[in-house]
């Protein structure tokens, strides 16, 4: 049987003149790559009046996002524009002393040491979710890519929040996220042309509408979960408590929503987008579908997987972290550079941007076997792994790596073995998955597949 290759955008066969560029970047900003740039180390062009080079080797991102993180540490006036309506200064898009500040106070809510007391949410949140799909009849209709939103959604209101707060917050926020990341503009011509940051950027009526109702939402989960009278523990009260720095300052009121904004969007949108992805993949690949089966299958019975269960799911670990590869949650990483420097012999400006781009890097021809490909035993021991740990880098890389990486990689595993173990899905027929990247890379706007329960 010939291996899967999943769908990807046709690649243009040269370089795009920047008005082509701009306005198929405002559609989908993995579309824009020629097929050439799979090959390349390290290329850039100027962009009107920003030079952008996109370093694309494990080289060169270890050059600029470890060697040089402090040098390339501000992130692009473009993801600062289309995240500061909903996370104001928050984690993913700050940087100097607010950055390190807070990165103390949020790293160790979802740190990989707590995983034993944070899978408990997980588990959880999986086993109800399987019993809403086993109440369904055999052949109904669901939108996995909905579906997995609301079940990281409210994994992350049960861990982070405490259980019971956030059911009804969870569907807001999921609905919300959604418009806001159909709305929104990455692409920030202003900048490019030269506007400064400090000149302020125009957000639809819509966009701003969604973003307070995100805010109006995580306020009040907040102050559930903050009052002086609440009996359960939750991590976000913890969080509130922490020190800034050396100081006995704690984070105010506003500046604790924008990280509790980061924390949901973080721990929700990437892995529900990952394990929508994971379906698909496994609908389209009978042969890694039975091999799952088969380990879900022998590791558990009726309950839910637990964090005990991780050691003996390396197959379903390997299909997420191929799928991770295939389809990075955030593909793009772009950081305006704060001084002068060479990176892989190409001088940069003050101002220029470097872009990380794992949508290339992960599908790079001379760093990976087959890199289009769906070939999870390329994780599994023995099997040809990754090229180097600068060239597979879906929870970004360097002192910015994602605080939540752990946590996420083992909600999608316990999650996937969970339901796989009862249920399977198919792809509506007739229906075409393309990728698609706003702020994030999903299977477009939905993913109608059918509820098959196996038997």
């Amino acid at each position: 049987m010939n291996a899967y290759i999943p769908p990807f955008p046709i690649r243009p066969r040269q370089a795009l003149p920047p008005l082509a560029l701009l306005r198929l970047a405002r559609r989908n900003l993995l579309a824009i790559w020629p097929e050439e740039t799979f090959s390349k180390p390290v290329f850039g062009h100027r962009l009107f009046r920003k030079s952008v080079i996109v370093v694309n080797s494990p080289e060169t991102v270890k050059q600029t996002f470890v060697d040089g993180a402090a040098l390339f540490e501000k992130k692009s006036s473009q993801q600062r524009s289309a995240l500061k309506p909903l996370i104001g200064d928050g984690l993913f898009i700050s940087d100097g002393e607010t950055w390190r500040q807070r990165r103390k106070v949020v790293a160790p809510i979802t740190h990989i040491s707590r995983l034993p007391e944070l899978t408990g949410g997980i588990s959880a949140g999986a086993g109800a979710q399987l019993a809403a799909w086993r109440a369904l009849h055999d052949g109904a209709t669901v939108d996995a890519l909905a579906e997995m939103a609301h079940l990281t959604a409210g994994i992350i209101c049960s861990t982070i929040f405490g259980r019971n707060l956030g059911a009804e917050a969870a569907r807001t926020i999921v609905s919300a996220f959604g418009v806001y990341q159909k709305l929104i503009n990455q692409m920030d011509v202003l900048s490019l042309i030269g506007v400064p940051d400090f000149m302020p950027r125009f957000q639809g009526f819509r966009i701003r509408a969604a973003a307070r109702r995100i805010h109006k939402a995580l306020d009040k989960l907040i102050g559930t979960a903050l009052v002086d009278d609440a009996t359960e523990t939750s991590l976000v009260r913890s969080m509130s408590q922490a020190k800034l720095g050396s100081t006995d300052a704690t984070m105010d009121r506003t500046a604790f929503r924008d990280e509790a904004a980061v924390l949901f969007m973080a721990g929700h949108e990437t892995t529900a987008n990952t394990l929508a992805w994971a379906w698909f993949l496994l609908s389209q690949d009978p042969e890694t579908e039975r091999r799952l089966h088969v380990e879900v299958d022998a590791v558990l019975g009726e309950e839910p997987a637990k964090f005990e269960d991780l050691r003996q799911l390396p197959f379903t670990r390997a299909v997420i972290e191929e799928t991770l590869r295939l389809y990075p949650p955030v593909p793009l990483q772009a950081r305006e550079a704060t001084g002068e420097a060479n990176v892989g012999g190409r001088a940069v400006r003050k101002g220029d941007l470097v872009i990380l781009n794992a949508w290339l890097l992960h599908r790079h021809q001379r760093l990976w076997d087959q890199p289009d490909t769906f070939l999870p035993d390329r994780f599994m021991p023995g099997g040809s792994g990754i090229p180097s740990r600068y060239a597979y880098v879906p929870f970004s890389i360097g002192p910015r790596v994602c605080t939540g990486a752990a946590f996420g990689l083992t909600e999608a595993v316990l999650c996937l073995a969970t339901l796989a173990r009862h249920v399977r899905l198919r792809l509506q027929p007739g229906w075409v998955v393309e990728p698609v990247c706003r702020l994030s890379l999903r299977p477009g706007e939905r993913l109608p597949m059918l509820v098959e329960h196996r038997r």
